[in-house]
């Protein structure tokens, strides 16, 4: 409790991209020749983790730093209709406004980031660290905790995937779940992350800000 510096994923966790995500998929699969699926399967696969998912798909790993820069190739086009979480704004807004520093950690690109949190909300994220390899958060993570200058124990993490509850732990970090994200809730609960939060309000009554 009482957290100096949050660190959180971006895409479906503050940003609302599961249904741009899912009308993209199948136009990547063509051109990088890996398997299409429909929504039956795809919500079958939420939330698993990525490795089972890349193996269910038949990507060839060697193709994902092609994947990876084409899909924030084509996230960038889409920035202005991607929207951010109900709640999302305000609890940036609160958490800046008690001094609590504010990172994003993702495998999407800065500017695309930046574009749709828009100039203010932008303004009050103190440190990025964007361009993530699908396995790279960890690294990432490790990089905006030593440019905030703040311990480990003071680190809250927040993201809404098996991967992001898994790299917080391997640079010790308490991490957090969202439930309204890629993962399903009950996929989430079974990684035992330090928290599962339903709202935005939840992420702030962790932070020690309840009541603000």
């Amino acid at each position: 409790m009482g957290y100096r510096l949050i660190i959180f994923d971006f895409d479906g966790t503050l940003a609302d991209s599961a249904a741009w995500f899912a009308g993209a998929l199948n136009g990547v699969a063509r051109r990088y020749g890996f398997r299409e699926i429909d929504l039956a399967e795809m919500a079958r696969l939420r939330g698993r983790p990525n490795r089972e998912i890349m193996q269910a798909l038949k990507v060839s790993p060697w193709k994902l730093p092609f994947i990876a820069a084409h899909i924030r190739k084509l996230a960038a086009e889409a920035a202005p209709s991607i929207d951010l979480f109900p709640g999302v704004a305000d609890m940036l807004r609160r958490l800046s406004a008690r001094g609590v520093k504010v990172a994003i950690v993702s495998s999407n690109s800065e500017a695309v980031v930046r574009r749709v949190l828009g100039p203010e909300l932008a303004g009050l994220v103190a440190h990025y660290g964007c361009g993530a390899s699908i396995f790279g958060k960890a690294a990432k993570f490790r990089q905006v905790i030593r440019a905030a200058g703040v311990a480990d124990a003071d680190v809250l993490s927040v993201g809404d995937e098996v991967r992001d509850i898994e790299a917080a732990r391997k640079v010790r970090l308490a991490a957090g779940a969202v439930t309204w994200g890629y993962a399903t809730p009950e996929i989430l609960q079974a990684q035992r992350p330090s928290a599962m939060f339903e709202t935005t309000d939840d992420v702030l009554r962790e932070a020690g800000l309840c009541g603000i």
